[in-house]
């Protein structure tokens, strides 16, 4: 018999190996001891094969003792507690460790690739009982117990089995299901006890509240197997890749304000991406968030689409209903840090488990946030394993990784001193470097048919070289420097154009130093720096015509392609989180005339490979003229593989300009493809009717030449005519 110390421990919650004390255990005479522990219970019964025997009470808040005959014992045995209410069903403590030991060692080596299907909450059948089988990584931890609605959230109830070889506790709680809250209740080396979410979950509430939700296996029947086929045998970077961001909270709402779910996006936003002529969306994070406004940037539950709009299998039916209408799904994947919240990853088991201990390694001052310490396997592990399951589980095509530049050097957003130089003395986080190799690659293994794209601002080199070569590995990169050149000369009024044409010819210089994409991101129309609509220069009628000037240029230029929502019809106003965009504006003929121009751009993008072909190399580029600064005119030719041509030009000022000659690749009719200031727009409807002769006149360094007519604040694209 214990002593009531060990008794009072046990039941207070303080016994480290409950397993020790609670369910069967063989006594000295070979007949056995089930202890069993249910605060606030007034009797405790065993029903086996046999019959019923009455639990002795050990201890009066709650902890019984039932002894069975040699020969007598039945590991399947059901307990009757009779308390506050009436429970029966199986006990927990008498099943043997259902973690597998391929599970464990894979842990404990930082390699296990699922996670979301060995940690967390797994409904599972045992010996005929179905149940929930729960698991946590905390090795520095004393004691866990699992808590939720189906214990009262008591902490004492359900303490946990501990695998000392990974840092593994895991339960089986038979009867508990799909629908059940659950948290785990932590007990830190000095004793200090603490409520976390499960880092591994698949769905929690919906915020403030951020209890984990234990899900079953998913009741969605996929459709997309059309695109995935297809989508295998295609490599991303030689197709066309046109990309919507999106925030789901405020692209649309109800009229009451309340939010679309991902089934209400799926018969609305689909159709309207279709209809837009883009080859992808990309959601800003879908992950599971406790704070709104931080756009799902601070995430919480690395695994599990947030429930503000719907449950994990409606996620499943919005990537499936895009998939079924040909459009891609890229979601912003944010491994560089993490936030604070008490009940989240921070300090997790009372150690600096997931980040650095050292606050200026561990901590990102300028976010208020978390970094992740990539050198520990167990948490390289976590994250690529988060990376892994949105593309086994939700069919994403792709991940645009949040903050790059911030996990690439380790001085990023501090001052001189707040920071630990690398072993080299040097301040690039080597760690971070491996870290973003090492998910590439097994990104490539898993998943070679789905794209990583990195949001990185700095001039860190071969970002898009694969890792054997030395590079990170990724598909493409952000061209962070084109876009800020961009925006900065469109803000100027025209008449300074003149002097500043190397903010549209320098990108140039290094635009196939890498495979970029072009993003016109939620990031430039946030935080006071208007919309794109207020960041163009001039009156309404300049404004339209620039954005679709803009739009044509973005399209014409190598790369691929990005444009945040609202920008398609140039709202007017900053975008908020807090409200849907300005649809009542298309009532407006300039911004219905930018959104006509805009999907006739990505129409025109799609179907002419000389747009995407060979848009990360020399080969599909030449210059007819990057000089013309005194009218702020520039012309290029893009080619496909095969050598055809297409040929952009872009006026820059009000002026129209008239006889305009251009060297052209060849003779014969080119035909006038796009012409932003169409009527039909919203421009002046002035133009080349159709089509140009070419001449043999020798021009810009070309046998052949044309006189163009260049309406004002427009682009133009030509194509040689059908036979030519």
């Amino acid at each position: 018999m214990e002593s009531d110390h060990a008794l009072w421990r046990l039941f207070q919650g303080y016994e480290e190996d409950a397993f020790a004390h609670l369910g069967p255990h063989r006594l000295d005479d070979a007949g056995y001891s089930v202890r069993i522990l249910w605060p606030g219970a007034t009797s405790a019964v065993l029903i086996d094969n046999e019959g019923e025997i009455e639990g002795k009470r050990l201890f009066a808040g709650g902890l019984f003792e039932v002894l069975l005959a040699p020969g007598r014992f039945d590991p399947s045995y059901r307990l009757r507690i009779e308390g506050s209410c009436r429970w029966e069903g199986r006990d927990p403590y008498s099943f043997w460790p259902l973690l597998g030991s391929l599970d464990r060692h894979l842990i404990g080596e930082g390699r296990h690739y699922r996670l979301d299907e060995a940690l967390g909450a797994q409904v599972r059948d045992v010996d005929g009982c179905r149940g929930t089988l729960f698991s946590l990584w905390a090795p520095n931890a004393r004691r866990v117990s699992v808590v939720g609605d189906f214990n009262g959230w008591d902490t004492r109830r359900h303490p946990m089995r501990f695998h000392p070889g990974c840092g593994v506790w895991e339960i089986f709680l038979p009867s508990v299901g799909e629908g059940a809250l659950y948290k785990f209740c932590l007990t830190e080396v000095d004793g200090t006890k603490r409520l976390r979410t499960d880092p591994v979950g698949r769905f929690f509430e919906q915020p403030p509240g951020n209890a984990a939700i234990v899900v079953g296996p998913s009741d969605h029947i996929w459709g997309d197997d059309d695109w995935m086929s297809r989508r295998r045998r295609t490599e991303p970077s030689s197709r066309p890749l046109s990309i919507y961001e999106v925030h789901l909270g405020s692209w649309k709402r109800h009229f009451d304000g309340r939010l679309y779910t991902y089934l209400d996006l799926a018969r609305t936003l689909v159709p309207y991406v279709k209809e837009m002529g883009f080859s992808h969306v990309e959601l800003l994070p879908p992950a599971e968030h406790p704070f709104y406004g931080s756009w799902g940037y601070l995430t919480t539950g690395y695994f599990a689409p947030t429930s503000r709009y719907g449950n994990p299998d409606e996620f499943m039916a919005l990537v499936d209903a895009f998939h079924r209408a040909d459009i891609g799904v890229i979601i912003d994947w944010v491994p560089a840090h993490f936030p604070k919240d008490d009940w989240g990853l921070a300090r997790f088991d009372g150690t600096s488990l997931y980040e650095h201990d050292n606050p200026r390694q561990g901590d990102h001052p300028q976010w208020g946030t978390k970094v992740f310490n990539y050198g520990r396997n167990e948490v390289s592990n976590f994250l690529i394993a988060s990376a892994l399951s949105w593309c086994r589980r939700y069919h994403v095509d792709g991940l645009r990784v949040d903050a790059v530049a911030s996990m690439l050097y380790l001085d990023y957003g501090r001052e001189k001193g707040d920071w630990v130089p690398n072993r080299y003395g040097g301040r690039e986080n080597l760690e971070a470097v491996d870290f973003l190799r090492h998910f590439n690659d097994v990104m490539n293994e898993e998943f070679p048919d789905v794209f990583t794209v990195a949001e990185e601002s700095t001039a860190w080199p071969g970002v898009t070289r694969p890792t054997r070569e030395g590079g990170l590995g990724f598909s493409f990169k952000w061209n962070m420097g084109w876009m800020h050149d961009v925006l900065d000369y469109f803000a100027l009024d025209p008449i300074y154009r003149s002097y500043h044409q190397e903010d549209l010819t320098f990108g140039l210089l290094y635009a196939f130093s890498e495979k970029f994409l072009l993003p016109l991101s939620h990031d430039e129309v946030v935080h006071m720096k208007g919309s794109l609509w207020q960041r163009m220069a001039g009156d309404d009628w300049r404004k339209a015509a620039q954005l679709r000037l803009l739009y044509a240029f973005m399209t014409a230029y190598p790369g691929k392609k990005l444009l945040f929502m609202g920008s398609e019809f140039g709202q007017g106003r900053e975008w908020n989180h807090d409200e849907e965009l300005d649809w009542s504006s298309l009532q407006d003929p300039f911004h219905e005339g930018i959104r006509r121009c805009f999907r006739d751009l990505m129409a025109l993008y799609r179907e002419e490979g000389t747009l995407w072909e060979q848009d990360d190399s020399w080969r599909g580029f030449s210059w007819i003229d990057c000089q013309d600064r005194s009218q702020s005119v520039l012309s290029w030719v893009r080619t496909d593989r095969s050598g055809r041509p297409l040929l952009f030009v872009g006026n820059f000022t009000p002026e129209p300009r008239r006889n305009y000659r251009v060297g052209l690749p060849g003779g014969g009719r080119w035909r006038e493809k796009l012409n932003t200031d169409a009527t039909h727009y919203g421009g002046s409807g002035l133009g080349n009717l159709g089509c140009v002769e070419a001449e043999r006149q020798h021009w810009h360094g070309r046998e052949w030449s044309a006189l163009l007519t260049l309406p004002p604040l427009s682009g133009l694209l030509f194509t040689p005519a059908e036979g030519e």
